[in-house]
């Protein structure tokens, strides 16, 4: 017993010592220590659209959706947004990274990982014009008798992008269900559908576009054109997987994912804190006081060069709104990630608002609607405002649908950030 209580007493006094001098709680509720400095990164391109109220819907008459868009009070979340629409080059990032994704694929360039996998060692530069590396790799490519054109041309249909992705939906709906019952896995076709020039547009000439608009250096800053709703989630997929892989390498902390915007986020941004606008500049009027036009679309009845671009025109064009965001009226209408029903606006919710139906390959052609918003270079005023709806198939892809992504943090939302 005498043994014990002179143990006790020895850690009373050691207990005692090392509190001496010592900075603490001393017993009160202050938390768990966290030494990180955290700064959320911010997205190169990208802007700022702060948190905020939002009177989403039609600002004039809804002539065409007859009450489609009811006037009705949301509360939005901050977020970041492309300052541009997606260009010609930066998706052809996109379609350079699964290129060469397919070539070490064939060529067994693989890293062994310490738990027994393996990896792609995309470092290794690919010499596309080596006779070895040509002989090995020919099956991306088609032939020069079986081209067409006379030599050997790259089969865009071989750059397939796949990605898994985790459902978290359904696994909060269904808790007791194996993780991996909501692992998602997609095969997407990469390459841009390049004859969308010819196919939606008959009796016109347009082979000379068709063939130069998506790879020709010229058109580098232009909007890519002719990606389906897939291709485009897909590239969100692969952007996000960019990023968040270099942030790894350096031990720097990733949060949020790159994707598309719904369409009252896209509202919310086109808008730029102007309340009840018609268009991202304010309006009622398509031209300023000198007579210059504020965005590309079809003016005059059909004259389509009257605005400065007889079709699409780079990325950059024409005034940015009040939040730095270009061309969310006009040049090419956007993808949005949310599905297309008439009677939205009576269902959605108060804070963040949103209907996304994952649409499955089976669904009836109605379900596989997705909203587009802006209009573009072959829409009239109307489409234009920032309130009017319309709709595409996710797998239909046209010359005047392009993207722009979102990209949103999980840190605590502000209405305004300093």
């Amino acid at each position: 017993m005498k043994q014990l209580s002179l143990k006790i007493s020895a850690f009373a006094l050691t207990a005692m010592l090392a509190s001496c001098g010592a900075s603490g709680p001393e017993g009160q509720l202050v938390g768990s220590p966290n030494m990180m400095a955290y700064r959320a990164p911010e997205p190169i391109g990208m802007v700022y659209v702060p948190s905020g109220v939002l009177k989403m819907g039609a600002s004039d008459e809804d002539v065409r959706g007859k009450n489609d868009a009811l006037i009705r009070t949301v509360q939005m979340t901050g977020f970041y947004m492309d300052a541009m629409e997606i260009s010609n080059d930066q998706y052809r990032s996109f379609t350079n990274y699964v290129k060469d994704s397919t070539a070490h694929t064939i060529l067994g360039d693989f890293i062994d990982l310490p738990d027994g996998t393996q990896k792609l060692d995309l470092r290794k530069r690919i010499n596309y014009r080596d006779a070895d590396v040509q002989d090995q790799l020919a099956s991306m490519y088609i032939p020069a008798e079986l081209s067409g054109w006379g030599r050997k041309e790259l089969d865009q249909s071989k750059l397939v992008y796949h990605y898994e992705v985790f459902d978290y939906d359904e696994a909060v709906k269904n808790p007791t269900q194996a993780r991996t019952a909501f692992v998602k896995k997609y095969d997407i076709a990469a390459y841009p559908d390049t004859t969308v020039w010819m196919r939606q547009f008959i009796h016109s000439y347009n082979e000379p576009i068709a063939q130069q608009y998506n790879w020709f250096s010229a058109f580098d800053k232009y909007p890519v054109v002719g990606v389906n709703y897939n291709q485009a989630v897909a590239f969100c997929n692969w952007r996000t997987m960019m990023w968040r892989s270099s942030r790894d390498k350096y031990r720097q902390y990733f949060e949020g994912e790159f994707r598309l915007p719904n369409e009252i986020q896209w509202e919310w941004a086109a808008r730029g804190g102007r309340t009840e606008s018609p268009y991202p500049w304010g309006g009622p009027y398509v031209i300023n006081k000198k007579g210059c036009y504020l965005a590309n679309f079809k003016p005059q009845r059909g004259n389509y060069a009257a605005d400065g671009g007889l079709y699409t025109v780079p990325v950059d064009r024409y005034w940015p709104n009040d939040y730095g965001l270009y061309n969310m009226s006009g040049n090419v209408a956007e993808w949005t990630s949310t599905s297309y029903f008439g009677g939205t606006y009576n269902s959605i919710s108060d804070m963040n608002p949103d209907i996304n139906y994952k649409v499955k390959e089976n669904d009836p052609l109605w379900m596989k609607r997705k909203v587009v918003r802006g209009g573009s270079w072959r829409d009239v005023a109307f489409y234009l405002q920032v309130s009017t709806r319309d709709y595409e198939f996710t797998d239909t892809a046209k010359a005047y649908i392009g993207f722009r992504c979102v990209y949103q943090q999980i840190a605590p939302a502000l209405t305004n950030r300093r």
